[in-house]
């Protein structure tokens, strides 16, 4: 004869655990999506993502050129610290394979007759024949181009993923980033008063 195990009246112990545990998932995943939507509900552009660097000198370019490239009928230049020193430039991170990159090539064209401005790149991971068809088709709006082929200098300067772009003042200090692509919004709220601010400086 086998001795039943008391069990005590009303205990169900094992049983809510499994529901506490099923359940742990579904409020995790709510939290997430509530802190996701208000961000995207706080109206601010979350490409405009702050950067440990503005503030501070801007890392050290020393860069080979992109061969084959020309600026003003010249070969182009590498870029260099001696490059962009007194001037305020926009640093643009691109690359041939990047689609973005050619959806935001107009805009830095024009860019770059902003007599106020120098415009520079950094070939990110490409090939050399992919960037000097891409600057072929689409224009060449730089007057330095730098070569990363393993990112490494992308990594000094804190890069996300491409397209980005970085305002460097006149004194050589990093006073705004855009990561992505430059639309309307960002030029109109973002980057044009940073100019401005610079320029008044």
């Amino acid at each position: 004869m086998n001795a039943e195990i008391p069990v005590e009246p009303g205990s169900s112990r094992p049983g809510k655990m499994r529901i506490v545990f099923a359940a742990l998932p579904l409020v995790i995943f709510a939290g997430l999506a509530a802190i996701f939507w208000s961000q995207l509900d706080s109206g601010r552009d979350i490409s405009e993502i702050p950067s440990a660097l503005i503030g501070t000198e801007a890392p050290a370019l020393a860069m080979p050129p992109l061969e084959g490239a020309t600026f003003k009928g010249a070969a182009m230049p590498a870029l260099t610290d001696a490059v962009i020193k007194g001037k305020l430039t926009l640093v643009n991170v691109w690359a041939s394979w990047c689609v973005p990159c050619r959806e935001e090539n107009p805009i830095i064209l024009e860019l770059a007759k902003d007599p106020r401005l120098t415009v520079v790149g950094i070939n990110y991971k490409d090939q050399t024949d992919n960037a000097l068809r891409f600057l072929g088709e689409l224009g060449n709006p730089f007057s330095a181009i730098g070569v990363d082929p393993r990112g490494k200098s992308a990594i000094d300067w804190g890069v996300y993923g491409i397209p980005e772009s970085y305002l460097v003042d006149a004194s050589g200090t990093i006073v705004y980033k855009r990561v992505g692509p430059f639309d309307e919004r960002s030029l109109k709220d973002g980057l044009f008063p940073a100019i401005e601010k610079a320029v008044a400086k």
